[in-house]
């Protein structure tokens, strides 16, 4: 597998994230490859509050988090379908697992993973409720999970802290699913390919019908074929408008598949907040 990406696609003024906390993304056991992105790290000390804003990828996370002085604790946080926005402020670790957009569910099989989106569950009830499995996982009750918080965020030493995620993660004993494997693949070729843009010509080539790839995004990646090839865009626009000193947007427009400039203003208002050209004269 490919070692953790070096872009910065989702992450808003990326640079000044960077320039006040320290961000790191770290590889993990070759077990979890085939199932996670990577694990981001991400510790603080400021002088003033600063509010960080990710424009999120169709992926789960799980995520362990202090904030200051506040009780430590995890959730899992299912794809979020609008602009994240995270306050900071004094002091804090975050330690976060990003898998990847269909490697979700082998973890927890028996629901779909549309049954996360949009949605943050605190542990334990994230893996041991109605939305998980019961079986041989370990993080049944409260002090396991605390144990596990703590194993995480505790250690100074970076390396004991990706030690404590990768033996979480193979305590849940992922299980090997074709069609998790299958909705990786897909949502990768959405991602390097730029070439793919209705739901419909996508579905055809994959020699699926748009329902059943409907139905398999639902189930695994937890958001449809279409929604994934927006965010996409949307994030390779928000990358070349803080990269480039000149965007030309309406060529961009046409390259990432829009009908003109004027839907692509749309899209990247409504999702980040502002139009492109005043996000880019804002970050540069």
């Amino acid at each position: 597998m490919a070692a953790p990406r070096r872009d910065t696609r989702g992450i808003v003024d990326a640079a000044e994230l960077f320039a006040r906390v320290r961000f790191r993304r770290r590889e993990p056991a070759e077990a979890l490859r085939p199932y996670l992105e990577h694990y981001w790290l991400i510790d603080w000390d400021l002088p003033r509050p600063y509010a960080s804003h990710v424009v999120p990828h169709p992926s789960v996370n799980i995520v362990f988090q202090r904030f200051g002085d506040q009780d430590p604790f995890a959730e899992v946080s299912g794809i979020g379908l609008g602009l994240f926005t995270q306050e900071l402020e004094g002091s804090g670790r975050v330690c976060g697992v990003q898998f990847r957009p269909g490697g979700f569910r082998p973890f927890v099989p028996d629901h779909p993973v549309s049954d996360w989106t949009g949605r943050r569950v605190r542990f334990p009830e994230a893996l041991t409720g109605p939305t998980a499995r019961e079986p041989a996982h370990g993080v049944r009750g409260v002090r396991c999970v605390d144990a596990t918080v703590a194993a995480v965020l505790d250690p100074p030493d970076e390396d004991a802290r990706v030690a404590a995620l990768d033996a979480f993660l193979l305590s849940l004993g992922p299980r090997p699913d074709p069609q998790a494997d299958l909705a990786m693949t897909l949502v990768e070729r959405i991602r390097t390919d730029r070439s793919i843009r209705r739901v419909a010509d996508f579905a055809r080539a994959e020699g699926l019908s748009v329902r059943l790839l409907q139905r398999l995004f639902s189930a695994y990646v937890g958001v449809g074929p279409k929604w994934v090839i927006l965010r996409y865009r949307i994030h390779e626009a928000l990358e070349r408008a803080e990269t480039e000193r000149a965007v030309d947007w309406a060529a961009l427009a046409a390259d990432l598949g829009y009908a003109d400039q004027a839907h692509l203003v749309r899209d990247f208002t409504a999702t980040v907040g502002v139009p492109p050209t005043a996000y880019a004269q804002a970050v540069r």
